[in-house]
C-alpha cells in the first residue's frame, strides 16, 4: 500500500522526473540572451549587441520550444523569447544588424 500515499505535486514548475540537459541548456541560454537584449536594447550606441543577441535568442528559444517536454521548460523559454523579440526589436529601431 506504499504506493497509495505517494504525495501527488501539481504546479506550474513540476517536472516528469528525467533530466533534460539539452533543454535545460537552451532554456538558460535563452534567458541570459534575452536579458541581455532586452537591457542592450534601450541603448542608441549597443544596436548591434541588442539585435544579434536578440536574433539568436529567439532561434534558442524557438528550437527549444520545439524539443521541450515540460511546462517549466515552455514557461522559462517564453520569458526569454519574449525578452530576445523586445531587443531584437528595439535593436532593429536603433541601427539594425549591420549598424545602418
Amino acid at each position: 500500500m506504499a504506493q497509495a500515499m505517494q504525495r501527488q505535486s501539481i504546479s506550474l514548475f513540476a517536472t516528469d522526473g528525467k533530466p533534460h540537459p539539452l533543454q535545460d541548456t537552451l532554456m538558460a541560454a535563452t534567458l541570459v540572451l534575452g536579458a541581455v537584449a532586452f537591457v542592450t536594447g534601450f541603448f542608441d550606441n549597443l544596436h548591434l549587441l541588442s539585435s544579434w543577441t536578440g536574433l539568436i535568442g529567439i532561434l534558442t528559444g524557438a528550437y527549444g520550444q520545439f524539443i521541450s517536454e515540460t511546462t517549466r521548460e515552455r514557461f522559462a523559454l517564453i520569458i526569454g523569447l519574449g525578452a530576445s523579440a523586445v531587443g531584437f526589436y528595439l535593436g532593429m529601431f536603433h541601427g539594425g544588424l549591420f549598424g545602418g
